[in-house]
């Protein structure tokens, strides 16, 4: 494909052309700023229907490849090297899709500063493009440790009152994984004769180092999903982050670790990962019970979502771990999933904060009576987060849970039945919090003339209710999309368990 007009390179750097458009027309205003950065993320969003569109749903590998010779580290090329499959097409537009509704919230939540929040918007969707698209690994290195500058700047300068700390433990924790990871990509770069990651899947790495290799990418991708124990960034950082940075954190970054597990531990360290695949399980169902039993004794709503995260993001690691197509599927659509539900929450609490100025459970109380509309897709955004059949959440727990039920590397069944208490747990926590928040009798004068939703919030919250019934109705077509993909990947795990037998 002629390069110039390779839709990969479009998809990744359009966001540049708003944030060069805000630095030069900034200074005419907020609203300038605002629109810019919107029409540039909705033109981004076309890019990626465009991206799918030329996506041959039918083929397991790599497609739309550009490999251009970019420099040479010790001796061997560093590529620029894009390319999208099943696995990551899904990712590009999720992040496509949350990126303008995100900037859209900010209408009225962002008033210091448009210009810079909306530049390192633009930038951070730049970045996150690149992670998902990148096929080499120093590049993916690169625009890795490129999220964390806009994120950065986005928390420590628009947040809440102890934003700047939040934003501080958020880099440290995530430069700490991310140190490992790069001494891991220069050791396997270096030894094996490039950074090439579509050739590296044949390179036969002793088992002992790829038990090494394994730890040292496990852990910035762990870090990042997060998982038990290494969580404990991720609810300072969503509570004071703005809520558009909470709804592309949850719903894109964090996906960012999950994504990293399936395109580098799995396919390089295969008999790592048959190794460690249990031991990961295990950990993934601690942080599904963990995450919704703290979850539920949160009294700040914005707290117990951050908390429910490390809870649903449990089961896209169990799934990923217990390497069965139904496993992994359902690991790839619950990404999606938690990103649709979770950035409606996150939404949905921006707006309660922007009427109330509270996120306390306590302070509300009968919602319902005042605001029904708000009720009303509330109601629906939580079910669609318990779990419901009807709803994207039952589609991709449940496949997950079957998934984990019928490995054989995990060789036991108590994988996926002690995880099912997760989403017992999640419809007890959720469905407390909106019982807390909007039924029952108004209990504060200050809540009986709050406003229902406007007409933009509502466009904020259809996209994402339309594609929870469309995926719980009707999931097929994203199972096709990954399907080949995935199969290619297993494959290469089932070479690894004939050749051990």
């Amino acid at each position: 494909m002629n390069s110039a007009i390779n839709p990969l390179l479009l998809v990744t750097f359009f966001p540049l052309v708003g944030v060069l458009l805000i630095l030069l027309l900034g200074s005419t205003g907020k609203n300038t700023a605002r629109w810019i950065a919107l029409l540039t993320s909705l033109v981004t969003f076309a890019l990626s229907l465009w991206l799918l569109m030329q996506f041959d749903s039918t083929k397991g590998g790599i497609q739309m490849e550009i490999n251009l010779p970019w420099l040479t580290l010790g001796g061997n090329t560093v590529g620029f090297h894009l390319g999208v499959d099943g696995i990551s097409i899904l990712m590009v537009l999720l992040t496509a899709l949350l990126t303008p509704i995100a900037i859209l919230s900010t209408w009225k939540a962002v008033e210091e500063r448009v210009s810079g929040f909306m530049s390192f918007f633009l930038l951070l969707e730049t970045g996150m493009m690149g992670v998902f698209l990148s096929l080499d690994m120093v590049l993916f290195y690169i625009f890795w440790e490129f999220t964390l500058v806009p994120m950065y700047f986005l928390i420590g300068l628009w947040g809440s009152q102890r934003r700047v700390y939040a934003a501080v433990k958020f880099v440290l924790y995530t430069m700490a994984g991310s140190l490992l990871m790069l001494a891991g990509i220069l050791w396997v770069g270096l030894t094996y004769g490039g950074f090439d990651l579509t050739k590296l899947t044949d390179s036969a790495i002793p088992f002992t180092a790829q038990l090494w290799l394994f730890g040292a990418f496990g852990l910035a991708f762990a870090i990042k999903v997060p998982m038990w124990p290494l969580h404990s960034w991720l609810p300072d950082a969503h509570t004071e982050a703005p809520t558009a940075g909470s709804v592309i954190l949850a719903g894109v970054l964090l996906k960012m670790g999950a994504y990293g597990f399936l395109r580098f531990n799995l396919p390089l360290f295969p008999q790592a990962t048959l190794t460690l695949a249990p031991w990961m399980a295990g950990l993934a169902v601690i942080g599904i019970l963990y995450g919704a039993i703290v979850a539920f004794r949160q009294k700040d709503v914005k707290r117990l979502v951050a908390y429910s995260s490390i809870s649903h993001l449990g089961f896209v690691v169990l799934g990923t771990f217990a390497l069965t197509a139904q496993g992994v599927q359902g690991a790839i659509l619950q990404m999606v999933n938690h990103g649709l539900s979770t950035g409606a929450l996150f939404l949905i609490v921006g707006m309660l904060y922007e009427r109330r100025h509270t996120r306390l459970m306590a302070d509300f109380g009968g919602l319902w009576r005042v605001t029904p509309l708000l009720g009303s897709l509330t109601l629906v955004t939580v079910l669609s987060s318990v779990g419901l059949p009807g709803l994207n959440g039952f589609v991709g727990e449940f496949t997950i849970l079957m998934g984990a039920f019928h490995s054989t590397i995990l060789a036991s069944p108590w994988f996926a039945v002690v995880a099912t208490l997760g989403v017992i747990l999640a419809a007890v926590y959720l469905l407390h919090m909106f019982q807390q928040v909007f039924l029952g009798p108004v209990r504060h004068p200050e809540n009986e003339k709050l406003a229902d939703l406007s007409p933009r919030e509502v466009i904020l919250l259809a996209p994402l209710l339309l594609l929870a019934f469309w995926i719980g109705l009707y999931p097929a077509p994203f199972f096709r999309l990954m399907s080949p993909a995935v199969e290619q990947l297993l494959a290469l795990i089932q070479t690894v368990v004939q050749t051990a037998h």
